[in-house]
């Protein structure tokens, strides 16, 4: 019997567009000013000094400014760019200048698994701090109460087996009794090999059906039961 569902955010809950039209466009046009203006807080230097020992040499706030905008375009899963991206997100979201996608049917469905009393859990390459924002803003209204836990690349990779056995741990539960639904085959196949149940949405022509999971083209789809 399934007890809890981790899902993705793009192609899942959210759309791609949404994210890459959207939210990537709003922080690379904002993260030079954001990194000048915020260049004395110790969590963006702790940042920048990961980006440093990424690349293996000291970096001015300009240049880290151009590796980070070098990261965005090739859409690298780097955590501090993935927690720089939030902390800039987070800004246009309280703004009004950023309003969250979801899907028409993510909260309806997010609500009927939550009163079934099935526990929810976000795993995205986007930090924990940027999940919030997507759900606590959305254009549904704040979907932060359903969720009772979010994961990020800090718990391992998403095309990792052991980043899903991870998260087992962490929730406390067994493979046999969680679903991870997500929209790429290769995240699928790595947490169906830490034990999970697994099933793919198909929400648009992006996605590249994986024979290998159950498939569904939106969450009245979703099957929770074999």
């Amino acid at each position: 019997m399934i007890k809890a569902i981790v899902t993705d955010i793009e192609g899942t809950t959210s759309s791609i567009e949404f994210v890459h039209q959207s939210l990537f466009p709003y922080a690379r046009a904002h993260l030079r000013s954001f990194l000048r203006e915020h260049a004395g807080d110790p969590l963006v230097q702790g940042l920048i000094g990961d980006v440093e020992a990424a690349i293996g040499w000291d970096l001015s706030i300009d240049e880290a400014a151009g590796v980070l905008e070098q990261w965005m375009a090739e859409d690298r899963k780097a955590t501090p760019l993935k927690t720089l991206q939030g902390m800039i997100w987070k800004v246009g979201y309280q703004a009004g200048e950023l309003k969250g996608h979801v899907y028409a049917d993510t909260p309806e469905y997010l609500r009927r698994w939550h009163e079934q009393g099935l526990q929810l859990y976000v795993y995205s390459s986007g930090s924990t701090e940027a999940q919030k924002l997507i759900f606590g803003h959305s254009d549904a209204g704040d979907l932060t109460p359903l969720f009772s836990g979010h994961f990020d690349t800090q718990i391992g990779g998403k095309r990792e087996a052991a980043s899903y056995r991870a998260i087992l741990d962490r929730i406390g539960l067994p493979g046999s009794e969680v679903l991870f639904l997500s929209d790429i085959g290769e995240e699928l196949d790595a947490a169906r090999a830490a034990g999970m149940h697994t099933c793919q949405l198909i929400r648009d022509a992006i996605a590249k059906p994986s024979p290998a999971h159950p498939q569904a083209r939106d969450f009245s789809e979703v099957r929770l039961t074999d």
